[in-house]
């Protein structure tokens, strides 16, 4: 049964919106934090960071995940860019081909006293056997906090 939820993710980064913003631009920061971790197997990973651009991440998950040895694939389209301020993009993930999720994410870059406020935004359809809107959730929270390690293996 198709659910839709939103939900936002409020994070706050001793780094500045431009070095937070790199970290979403730059294809090797960003592979780091996002595609790999947790002993997951990094298949495919491919970007090209522009308005009209893409991503395609395909991943075989870790044992200690919860679907361990399951392939997943990331679909994402780069729909506006405004550097060190806003990116929105579209996704969709597949496991085995088969798509389960399909969603429309805006990521905001506002200075803070002391670095940067993140503000994740995530509208998502989830199909049948999808991961759902609280597991797709828990899911953004360990990549941004795996964000918060690149940030701080940068400096």
């Amino acid at each position: 049964m198709l659910k839709h939820s939103t939900f936002t993710i409020e994070r706050q980064y001793p780094a500045t919106p431009e070095q937070v913003f790199s970290a979403f631009a730059d294809p090797a920061k960003k592979r780091r934090w996002f595609a790999g971790g947790e002993g997951t197997e990094v298949l495919e990973f491919e970007m090209d960071f522009r308005v009209g651009g893409t991503v395609r991440s395909r991943f075989r998950m870790g044992a200690s995940t919860p679907l361990p040895g399951v392939e997943i694939t990331n679909d994402t389209t780069y729909l506006d860019i405004v550097p060190h301020q806003r990116i929105i993009l579209a996704y969709t993930m597949s496991i085995g081909g088969t798509p389960f999720s399909a969603s429309l994410a805006t990521i905001e870059f506002r200075p803070a006293d002391k670095g940067t406020t993140l503000l994740f935004t995530e509208q998502g359809a989830f199909l049948e056997n999808s991961d759902g809107p609280e597991r797709r959730e828990q899911g953004w929270q360990k990549l941004l906090e795996r964000l918060a390690q690149e940030l701080q293996n940068a400096r």
